[in-house]
């Protein structure tokens, strides 16, 4: 009898898990679905005025590090509250401003806007790809998850010295490297949310936010090198 008791509410416990954790997968995908128009207005302000085009690179560099940092630090602070929401969206907002300069570059050939959309398409179809992939894998990928930071890390600290080092290869075989990381850190950060690995959605949209941030960067400068029409 109390073989059976301890059943049903292993059992009941066990959906409830499922529930909260079908509950947190939502509101992460509407979180993140909500944080494309603050990224869309910012990039819009940011291409009318030229804002970021005007600024030197070192300058606009700084600017990235310190705004982008901060404000992940804020979001990550307050991601207990209401106040986390804002703080994400003005994140993206910043994130949106950011990415100007690369639009600005893409929209100077004649089928600029057609790289772009064709970016935002593939990024929007790796997306749905590493989600539904999340969905039927059955292996624990947090050790992969480690594998993949310190690889960001190197690209990251690759990506700063050749700023000055100007180099043709290494720039693009840095973007295939983030094409493919954070294609797979997608994966990972999918899987944590649907395993209960990580239950607050705000930091789970964050995390997916700059996955698809650095896949749609990278595969629209891509695109721009190989597909870019100046004629």
């Amino acid at each position: 009898m109390n073989d059976r008791i301890i059943d049903l509410n292993s059992g009941s416990y066990g959906s409830s898990l499922s529930a909260d954790r079908q509950r947190v997968l939502r509101n992460t995908y509407a979180l993140l679905a909500l944080s494309l128009i603050p990224t869309v207005l910012g990039a819009w302000i940011g291409v009318a005025t030229g804002f970021m085009a005007a600024m030197g690179t070192g300058a606009s560099m700084i600017l990235f590090f310190v705004g982008a940092f901060g404000l992940m630090f804020l979001v990550e602070k307050t991601k207990h509250s209401a106040v986390g929401v804002a703080a994400l969206l003005g994140f993206t907002f910043f994130m949106g401003l950011m990415l100007s300069r690369l639009l600005a570059a893409i929209l100077g050939f004649k089928n600029g806007g057609t790289l772009i959309m064709t970016a935002f398409g593939g990024t929007a179809a790796i997306f749905f790809a590493m989600a539904s992939l999340a969905t039927v894998v059955k292996r624990d990928l947090s050790g992969l998850q480690k594998f993949l930071f310190v690889g960001a890390v190197i690209a990251m600290i690759a990506g700063i010295a050749n700023v000055f080092l100007q180099s043709t290869g290494v720039h693009l075989a840095l973007l295939v490297a983030v094409l493919g990381i954070f294609s797979a850190f997608m994966l990972v950060d999918v899987k944590r949310v649907i395993d209960g690995g990580e239950t607050n959605y705000i930091s789970a949209t964050l995390n997916i936010y700059l996955d698809l941030y650095n896949v749609f960067t990278a595969l629209l400068q891509l695109l721009g090198i190989f597909g870019g029409d100046r004629d």
